[in-house]
């Protein structure tokens, strides 16, 4: 009877383990399906639930010229505004330490940034809600090289807001410099640097960092975008005018290892979290989708997430954190445009979906 009782037990385990094995092969052939759609050269994604992962993977070529491939775990990608969360993540380590007064002026920590018409708080400026404008056309297309972070000030700081701070909402990359302005003046250190020490190295996210473009940096991907169906290099350019809202590099097993920490609240606490994650409220009672570095949202199936999105020269993707699920989706990519957003929510229904 006993042996009987372990054959079954057995064959339960197996089942389970080949149930699972096939929703991860199935997840996989979804997302090199999906860059195909995109005529993208390289993908990489990793995929976590409960902690462990479940898929960690590179599709395609990281480098064309090369034929070189994609490694999860060490190509570096361009994540755009993904860099938003990581910046938040920054922010909250001030928060938990009572080193930042959300409500008070931001030109407190960042006195290089003038005056306005309306006083302009760091939580506004954080949650977009400042009337900082957002890109001018080509600006995106920027190559030349910042030095500091007042230096990318320059480019906005002397424009009329766009309306009275608290009123509306509108999504600002520009804003973030000043956020991380405000940042390096509230931790009394350059802002790259605090990043480096308070979230980056605790978390062991060895492949995340500041792209420098006279630097040599190994695995870094290369850059490209589609030209009339073909295939091309994509055009130059120096994010160090907005490391904070988009000037990161990443690979997908670091984004994963970022929400993971997330989850498991290792760099500040739940209630600080939550500061960032919740939707911030205007001042005529309207809710927006957006906290402090994270947007988040429900998707199709009724799952709640938080994360963000990111797009930029030669590089977009995407860090979906489910709380409920305990699962963390980062994907992505070398191309400038790719089907990155909610094309992503369906590997979470792939894995979790019931048989």
């Amino acid at each position: 009877m006993k042996h009987l009782v372990l054959i079954l037990a057995f064959a339960i385990f197996f089942i389970s383990c080949e149930k699972e094995s096939s929703k991860v092969d199935e997840v996989f052939e979804y997302i090199e399906q999906l860059r195909i759609e995109s005529e993208s050269v390289g993908w990489t994604a990793t995929v976590s639930i409960n902690g462990e992962t479940v898929l960690s993977e590179g599709f395609g070529l990281g480098n064309y010229e090369q034929q070189v491939p994609v490694y999860a775990d060490k190509t570096k990608f361009r994540i755009g505004s993904i860099s938003k969360a990581l910046t938040g993540a920054a922010l909250g380590v001030l928060i938990e330490e009572e080193k930042i007064d959300l409500d008070a002026p931001v030109q407190k920590y960042a006195p290089y940034f003038p005056e306005k018409e309306y006083k302009i708080t760091t939580r506004q400026v954080a949650g977009h809600q400042a009337g900082i404008r957002h890109y001018n056309p080509g600006e995106f297309y920027s190559s030349e090289f910042y030095p500091t972070v007042n230096s990318g000030l320059d480019i906005f700081m002397n424009d009329s807001l766009l309306f009275e701070p608290g009123t509306a909402y509108s999504y600002s990359s520009y804003g973030f410099n000043l956020l991380s302005a405000a940042i390096e003046g509230a931790a009394e250190m350059p802002f790259l640097n605090f990043i480096n020490k308070r979230v980056f190295e605790p978390l062991g996210m060895n492949e995340t960092r500041a792209e420098y473009m006279d630097s040599l940096i190994l695995f870094r991907a290369g850059y490209y975008s589609m030209a009339g169906g073909k295939t091309i290099n994509a055009p130059f350019v120096d994010n160090s005018y907005k490391w904070a809202g988009g000037g990161f590099i990443s690979s997908s097993v670091d984004l994963v290892k970022f929400g993971n920490a997330l989850l498991e609240n290792n760099l500040f606490s739940e209630k600080t979290k939550q500061m960032l994650i919740g939707p911030q409220k205007l001042k005529n009672g309207e809710l927006t989708e957006y906290g402090m570095g994270f947007f988040t949202g429900t998707d199709k199936y009724g799952r709640f997430y938080y994360g963000h999105g990111g797009g930029s020269v030669g590089g977009c993707g995407n860090l979906i954190i489910y709380p409920q699920e305990k699962m963390v989706i980062s994907v992505i990519t070398n191309d400038t445009r790719a089907k990155v957003g909610d094309e992503l929510h369906e590997i979470a229904e792939i894995l979790l979906k019931e048989d």
